[in-house]
């Protein structure tokens, strides 16, 4: 999985095309923001289901004992892979002047990477399994992500980033229910999500049709070194960049392991097995979520402060954080979960307009953007092996939680230094 700011492109760094508000421009299709929102819910169930549900529940099948270890290098090792093959996979399609054929072509073969993922018994072949687990899917998203850009205006981009934005909570909440479903034959609900994926993109492209868009050379990798390097150079940015960072670090240490975390650290009531605590789970942190992000969205236009609401945030994720460290009660995860949501929910909406304010040039909006990307993709890469080191060196997920709500400060801490915007 690899989390993008709404709006956002492929991260390929390819010259602009003809924008949706040129002449040359396809006109928005009809409906297009209802099948962004089913587009990206179905990934995102995909993402929660597989990478937080099953594939820990085929692991701990095959080495119930190095569970932990295993499920960071395979998560790790997988997240790098999809890193690096999404702006590939950008690329391809921004050369074609094309995204429904992307979309389908992923969409459908995830159905039978879905079954090669729940037939392999090795950590090994899981490993390579699900890297092309998510290469096909990272096909589909740099795809599905680069239609807003592609064919929304300018002026509906809100709207659109909304659409986008709302696949994580409602995905999140579908990935898990389906996920706790099918806890005792996660074969079968791998072939789930891989039909979900595949139905979702037939769906997709059979309704919002497209013309063909001019074809865009990808940019050169020492261009990309020097716009990263650009980017970055600007002081207020900069700072945008190490608090997201950070904080989507800690988030990732912490929800990555929530299956396990349940199973081992939480005290669950009788009858409560640890998938469907995390189908419970699931929906409060998505409800709050989607509260906080409306809200915290609303609030900072009103009174026109952003850095207070992000740094406001990301102290309250820290203080979720704490929460189930200092009790492994089922009552004490039911209020991490709201708490948490309601925090990295304002976070990421305040946090994201509030980048879009320091962004170093107009005319490079989208090029720093996708910089900005790798500071959600790749703490992603590296909450995994920080995960795994810390709970095995510390001997508990107390210690996660510590070092989570630590990071969370830091992040919080971070927006302070940021001069342009208040």
């Amino acid at each position: 999985m690899a989390l993008s700011s709404p709006g956002a492109g492929a991260g390929t760094g390819s010259a602009p095309a003809a924008g949706p508000d040129s002449p040359a421009a396809p006109r928005p299709t009809r409906g297009l923001l209802p099948l962004l929102l089913l587009g990206n819910s179905a990934m995102y169930a995909l993402y929660v289901g597989v990478a937080g549900m099953l594939l820990a529940l085929q692991i701990e099948a095959i080495d119930p004992a190095s569970k932990v270890a295993n499920f960071g290098l395979v998560a790790g090792i997988s997240a790098i892979f999809a890193t690096v093959f999404n702006p590939v996979a950008g690329a391809l399609s921004d050369r074609s002047g094309r995204r429904n054929p992307w979309i389908l072509g992923g969409g459908l073969l995830a159905v039978p990477v879905m079954l090669l993922l729940g037939s392999v018994h090795t950590i090994l072949l899981v490993t390579l399994a699900w890297c092309l687990g998510q290469a096909v899917m990272n096909v589909y998203q740099a795809a599905i992500t680069s239609v807003v850009p592609d064919r929304v205006p300018t002026a509906s981009r809100g709207k659109a980033s909304a659409a986008v934005g709302l696949g994580l909570p409602i995905g999140s909440t579908v990935g898990a229910l389906v996920g706790a479903a099918f806890s005792e034959d996660y074969r079968t609900g791998y072939l789930v999500f891989g039909a979900i994926i595949a139905v979702t993109s037939v769906v997709f492209t059979s309704l919002a049709r497209e013309e063909r868009m001019p074809a865009r050379p990808p940019l050169p990798v020492k261009a990309r070194i020097a716009a990263f390097g650009s980017a970055l150079g600007d002081h207020d940015f900069r700072w945008a960049f190490i608090g997201r960072a950070l904080l989507v670090l800690g988030y990732f240490a912490v929800s990555g392991f929530q299956l396990y975390i349940l199973k081992d650290h939480t005290d669950l009531p009788a009858g409560l097995s640890a998938e469907e605590a995390v189908a419970l789970l699931m929906p409060l942190n998505s409800v709050a979520m989607v509260v906080s992000t409306v809200l915290g969205g609303w609030l900072s236009d009103r009174f026109d402060r952003r850095k207070l609401f992000v740094g406001a945030s990301a102290a309250l994720a820290a203080v979720a954080l704490l929460i189930p460290a200092v009790s492994s009660s089922w009552t004490a995860m039911l209020a991490f979960s709201v708490v948490n949501g309601l925090g990295f929910g304002c976070y990421m909406a305040v946090d994201t307009a509030l980048v879009t304010m320091v962004l170093p040039a107009a005319e490079d909006a989208a090029r720093d953007m996708g910089v900005l990307n790798i500071a959600n993709a790749g703490p992603q890469i590296v909450a995994p092996f920080v995960a795994s080191a810390v709970v095995s060196i510390g001997g508990g997920y107390t210690p996660l939680f510590l070092v989570a709500a630590v990071l969370s400060v830091l992040g919080a801490l971070a927006v302070r230094p940021i001069r342009s915007v208040r």
